[in-house]
């Protein structure tokens, strides 16, 4: 599978974005011929190589030639681009970002999603960038995006609704729930048109990934900054068959004189403040003592939480800490519908090949209990209906 990764230490934009990919190896001509499959016109694409803080990279300018602004709204801008001879993949990636961008306009300035115009963003250059973007994407034969957290800036920008503080509010919109950063650059790094199509095209923002790395192009900025590479980094390789990798704190404690019976209520405190998995194994300690290791799984960011639990309710005087690195397939929670009703299943996935899946034990339970029926039955009922929709064989 190839990926691709975007290294944001200074931030993106949509020309950012364009240069990375005709740097990476985007044919200009091929881009060119794509992007007139859209009736924009007007406007000429202008590529040039320069440098930045030494680092060399590739510009790309879009010079309008028509005068005045096109300010367009989202239903004419979506218009556009269904109406253009571009891919489906292409249209619905632009047409994504483009809603994304309306919905987050919309809710910083208070106004309705079909009141929003684009201004800067709707002007041809900016369309330009989006559609190039994702017609960038699919030429370089792009299955999954990862990107590492952005670099937005600070200070102030000057926009049509005035002068607004960096990171601009339709920029913080669109990047909630997005593992973000402000250096001490006082310039924007990440435009609103650069985060929605982090925010809709991006699968993880991590560092990066194993793959075999192939290519890596370089997409300049506009500004020149002293001393500092202003460029958009993109990374394209093949994804090796070793599924995600995250990291999780180990928390350990052994017990020899604790009841017994406190082991189920400690467990299912564990697990309702949030502890990844939890299990309990027999061991000898000192004196021959029979005793038991309780072994936590949790998120880094939890270790103080899963640590205070352990000291109210079990009777150790210490925990061991330490981190362990996972390599486990990416997960989906799919709804199946069953003869007996909606059951969740796990989806296991390697890249893009199903290797497990299992329903969820409680769903097929519950729905047991209610239908009176087997466990079993309603199990196999729900693998079979997994199968079905994930293409397998029943």
């Amino acid at each position: 599978m190839r990926v691709a990764f975007l290294d944001c230490f200074s931030g993106i934009s949509g020309d950012m974005l364009l240069g990375a990919q005709v740097s990476a190896g985007v044919g200009v001509e091929a881009l060119i011929a794509e992007l007139e499959k859209v009736e924009l016109g007007g406007y000429r694409l202008e590529v040039e190589e320069c440098s930045r803080a030494g680092l060399r990279a590739t510009k790309v300018n879009v010079v309008v030639e028509e005068s005045g602004h096109h300010h367009r709204g989202l239903s004419e801008v979506a218009g556009l681009i269904r109406a253009g001879r571009l891919s489906q993949a292409v249209k619905d990636a632009s047409v994504a970002v483009f809603t994304a961008l309306a919905e987050a306009e919309a809710k910083v300035h208070g106004v309705p999603v079909d009141r929003v115009h684009f201004h800067e963003v709707g002007a041809i250059d900016s369309m330009v960038d989006i559609v190039g973007s994702a017609v960038g994407f699919e030429l370089l034969g792009v299955e999954r995006i990862y990107a590492s957290p952005p670099n937005l800036g600070s200070g102030t920008v000057r926009t049509s609704h005035g002068t607004l503080p960096v990171p601009a509010p339709a920029t913080l919109e669109l990047l909630k729930g997005v593992p973000a950063y402000s250096s001490e650059v006082s310039r924007e790094l990440t435009t609103p048109t650069g985060a929605a199509i982090l925010a809709t095209r991006v699968q993880e923002f991590r560092n990066l990934p194993p793959m075999r790395i192939e290519t890596v192009g370089c997409g300049a900025g506009s500004a020149d900054i002293e001393g500092y590479p202003n460029v958009l980094r993109l990374v394209l390789g093949e994804a090796g068959d070793r599924g995600e990798q995250d990291a999780v704190a180990v928390v350990e404690a052994n017990i020899d004189d604790m009841n017994p019976e406190f082991y189920d209520h400690l467990m299912t405190r564990l697990f309702g403040e949030g502890a990844l998995d939890c299990y309990l194994t027999p061991v000898f300690m000192k004196k021959n003592r029979p005793a038991t290791k309780l072994t936590v799984l949790a998120l880094p960011g939890e270790v103080g939480r899963v640590a205070k639990i352990m000291f109210e309710e079990t009777s150790t005087f210490g925990v061991r800490i330490h981190e362990a690195r996972r390599q486990k397939l990416r997960r989906e929670l799919r709804e199946v519908a069953t003869e007996y009703g909606p059951v969740r299943v796990k989806v296991g996935w390697l890249n893009e090949r199903t290797m497990h899946y299992a329903p969820e034990s409680d769903d097929c339970r519950r729905i047991a209990g209610e239908r009176g029926v087997a466990l079993k039955t309603v199990y196999e009922a729900a693998k079979r209906a997994a199968a079905k929709a994930l293409g397998e064989k029943v």
